[in-house]
């Protein structure tokens, strides 16, 4: 006799993939998404079929990657070091890297930074070390701590699960429903253990977390709130700091531990914690596990980190983001259909499908029209249903986001 469990796999890795159709196989065969580019100029790419399409793909947002002073910065990089140091942050590391980590802190005042190779390396070096009540400046119960996971997190947090359940259980609630945080701070409150809530700032498909009033019912509990700011970084705030940091009144309240992307908004390459204590960083730095047993940050994108920094505090960051919200406002204006994110504070915008052929089919009319986005299906959004996502940048020209203004009404 077939038991339940033999229909439906408790594995939730099995699982998903179980209930994963075939669209993104489908998408990439049909040139809507995996593309293999040659070469680019401004938000124009060519494609390796020599066809050339306006892309609403790379998160990008400030246009810094490609910008002069970044790649001057990578140059010399690889004429004073080579291409790359192959040591452990914590056995040897550049110069370059505590000048990029002391500009942090004047970026993020009063905070000390300590820079990883990517934001899934600040989760998986963090997380664990958070949880197991090593950071002195955040003391855990002795019960140890609950995680409370929003459900839109980013799937770096979700998948690390099993490692954050080596020092307390975990749960996930919904940031959109505040009452199942409320619920969740309760049951840690019932059990002495000290929530550690993981949430986004702006959502990667959508949406903005009200990270001020998750971080106030955190205080109240004696919690921690940790923010995977990634889509926020330098796209506002002052010096660049990110939506989170303005949403929680331009500072770090105690409770917060603040995470950025390096890799997006900001131009290069990493991700970069903010603690509040230099004591902290230092256990960070030494026990980590990206930083003892991972590869260290590339010398280039060092180099160009800390470039891109100077940009934030000289003023040059402030004028990209006026460029890249008079296109956000643009886009919104142009735009008859109801949008993901509009009139939201995100350079993330989206059209919603109730069903993945259509976002398959829309996707389709996009691209003849030489107008690249992402198109998503799940695991990334609810099961069955489909999200074209569009990334604007400020690079992106007027008449290009007038155009996919008007292609968009004929999908």
């Amino acid at each position: 006799m077939t038991s339940v469990n033999d229909v439906l796999p408790t594995n939730r890795i099995v699982r998903r993939s179980a209930a994963t159709t075939d669209m993104y196989d489908r998408a990439v065969k049909a040139a809507l998404t995996g593309h293999t580019i040659t070469g680019r100029s401004g938000k124009t790419v060519r494609l390796s079929d020599g066809s050339e399409c306006v892309e609403f793909v790379s998160c990008s947002y400030l246009g810094l990657d490609d910008h002069p002073r970044l790649i001057q910065a990578a140059r010399s990089a690889i004429d004073k070091y080579g291409i790359h140091f192959s040591s452990s942050r914590n056995s040897m590391q550049p110069v370059e890297i505590d000048e990029l980590e002391e500009l942090f802190g004047e970026i993020y005042p009063g905070m000390t930074s300590v820079v990883f190779n990517s934001v899934s390396s600040v989760h998986l070096g963090v997380l664990p070390l958070l949880g197991a009540g090593i950071l002195k400046g955040y003391p855990v119960s002795g019960n140890g701590p609950l995680f409370i996971i929003d459900r839109t997190a980013h799937a770096s947090m979700q998948c690390i699960r099993g490692v954050l359940e080596q020092t307390g259980p975990a749960i996930r609630f919904r940031s959109e429903e505040p009452d199942t945080l409320t619920a969740a701070l309760a049951q840690a409150r019932s059990q002495n253990r000290t929530p550690i809530v993981l949430v986004d700032g702006i959502g990667s498909m959508g949406g903005l977390i009200d990270v001020a009033g998750i971080s106030e019912a955190v205080g109240e509990e004696r919690g921690y709130l940790y923010i995977d700011d990634a889509h926020g970084t330098s796209i506002s705030g002052p010096h660049g700091a990110g939506y989170a940091f303005e949403a929680l009144g331009n500072r770090i309240p105690p409770q917060v531990l603040l995470v950025g992307s390096l890799s997006k908004a900001f131009g290069g390459s990493g991700g970069v914690i903010l603690v509040h204590s230099p004591e902290d960083a230092e256990v960070l730095r030494r026990e980590a596990n990206p930083m003892v047993f991972g590869h260290s940050n590339m010398i280039t994108h060092v180099v160009a980190n800390a470039e891109s920094a100077r940009m934030h505090l000289d003023g040059t960051v402030a004028t990209l983001q006026d460029q890249l919200w008079a296109n956000v406002a643009l886009f919104d204006e142009c735009t008859t259909r109801n949008v993901v994110n509009a009139g939201a504070p995100s350079p993330i915008r989206g059209l919603a499908m109730e069903t993945e052929e259509a976002a398959f089919e829309s996707a389709v009319r996009l691209r003849a029209a030489g107008i690249l986005c992402f198109p998503v299906f799940y695991p990334v959004v609810a099961r069955g249903t489909g999200l074209l996502r569009f990334a604007i940048s400020a690079k992106h020209t007027p008449v290009q986001i007038e155009s996919i203004a008007h292609h968009l009404t004929t999908v």
